[in-house]
């Protein structure tokens, strides 16, 4: 039953009451959600009584009006559809017990806005620990987190991810399926597991803005829109973690990278890459916003993790007005200490491109070299992409053409795939 508005109609225009529709609940559905979790306790039963708010929003308010607080009538309208399913389900006492109140005894919306409302900050992050909960694969805490946190549609996550819609579907169904049938508590985890779990969430968030900056396949080299949601989310665990080095790091990371997205194409669409960027392109609020990130996640002390180690790097290159100015030197210092702190073959493979802008191509294939047994390499494009710059600068035509045409084959990406032929065809005699 919906909750009876009590204020005056605003508008009677159907269209833009639609367009507030969409606009409130991409703004308002992550909270809604996360506050409705809390009460009923699954994330899933949570998403279809907020939907229902939705639902009767676009019925009602193209013909009757946009009420003067859209939010407050999304939230009231949930509020009842949850009372009403707590009324019918066999485990309500026991419900009743656990937020403390009966709502029996005085108007079920007042109990219930005692209990969403002044908790809601808390709620989001209890909401983005369980989206990015270890018991989902990689694959579902991405879907789920667009869906639930970014308020995305099933359509627009998978045209983000380039997957078909039932593919998406299936991993959002099975993500909240798995969360109950593992009965995952809607909570903070302890303190022994908040390290652990909070690199899951940092590593979700960072995902899907790298998937935006440099897209994984397709015809786009970048999809900005994902890059702008991995950003809001950081920014909103940021605000809610302020305590937290790495959360500051992370957003760092993503501010100075999202600083350079304008000058990462040409005026065709054509992909520019880092060197051959028109600087004065980049954006310096993003850049400065990125800075001040990373002089917050240093200031926190303690040891810096990979996401600010990262930031250190982007931040080299952001203070550079051209590339020539680039400290190579300690961007190669930093890659050597992220390497200790978080080794991966691809945190040797950039570290090897710096010592190569540092001290010359040969220092720099002489470590790329040992890379090519790599299983966590097999089938990386940037490996014979990389080997190949450092041979052509060796003047080692030949088999720097080889190495970007086998990069070309390896890339499911189509614009990176031109960049790479591009390179083998200037090499050519």
């Amino acid at each position: 039953m919906a909750a009876a508005d009590p204020h005056p109609i605003a508008s009677t225009d159907a269209d833009a009451a639609r367009r507030a529709v969409e606009a409130v609940w991409r703004i308002e559905s992550a909270k809604l959600i996360a506050g409705l979790a809390r009460i009923v306790q699954d994330v899933g039963l949570a998403e279809e009584l907020a939907q229902d708010a939705l639902v009767i929003a676009l019925e009602q308010w193209p013909t009757q009006g946009v009420p003067p607080n859209p939010a407050g009538w999304l939230m009231s309208t949930a509020k009842h559809r949850a009372v009403d399913v707590l009324r019918r389900h066999t485990r309500y006492a026991a419900k009743l017990a656990e937020i403390g109140r009966d709502l029996t005894s005085r108007p079920a919306e007042d109990d219930l806005a005692a209990t969403l409302d002044p908790h809601i900050e808390d709620d989001l992050l209890r909401l983005i620990f369980t989206t990015c909960h270890p018991v989902l694969t990689t694959e579902a805490r991405v879907a789920l987190t667009l869906r639930l946190l970014g308020g995305l549609s099933t359509a627009e996550i998978a045209r983000a991810l380039l997957v078909s819609e039932p593919t998406v579907g299936q991993r959002i169904a099975r993500a909240k399926r798995t969360l109950t049938t593992r009965r995952v508590p809607f909570e903070l985890p302890p303190p022994s597991e908040l390290d652990g779990r909070r690199a899951s969430v940092l590593e979700v968030i960072y995902l899907i803005f790298n998937e935006g900056y440099s897209a994984t396949a397709g015809g786009d080299w970048m999809r900005p829109s994902l890059c702008a949601e991995g950003l809001r989310l950081g920014r909103i665990l940021a605000g809610l973690m302020p305590d937290q080095p790495e959360v500051h790091g992370l957003v760092a990371l993503m501010e100075i990278q999202a600083s350079r997205v304008r000058a990462r194409t040409g005026g065709a669409g054509e992909p520019v890459l880092l060197l051959d960027q028109d600087r004065r392109g980049w954006d310096r609020l993003l850049i400065r916003r990125g800075l001040a990130a990373l002089e917050r996640a240093q200031a926190l002390g303690g040891a810096f993790g990979p996401y600010t180690l990262q930031a250190a790097i982007a931040a080299c290159h952001a203070r550079a007005t051209t590339p020539d100015e680039t400290d190579w030197a300690e961007i190669a210092a930093i890659y050597e200490v992220l390497a200790r702190v978080s080794p991966s073959p691809i945190v040797d493979l950039n570290r090897a491109v710096a010592v190569g802008m540092a001290h010359g191509p040969a220092r720099g294939l002489a470590m790329v070299e040992p890379l090519n047994g790599e299983r966590a390499l097999d089938g990386y494009p940037q490996l014979p992409a990389v080997r190949g710059d450092l041979l052509a600068k060796l003047g080692r035509v030949d088999e720097a053409r080889h190495e970007f045409e086998r990069a070309a084959a390896m890339t499911r990406n189509e614009a990176e795939r031109t960049i790479f032929l591009r390179r083998a065809a200037s090499l050519r005699p």
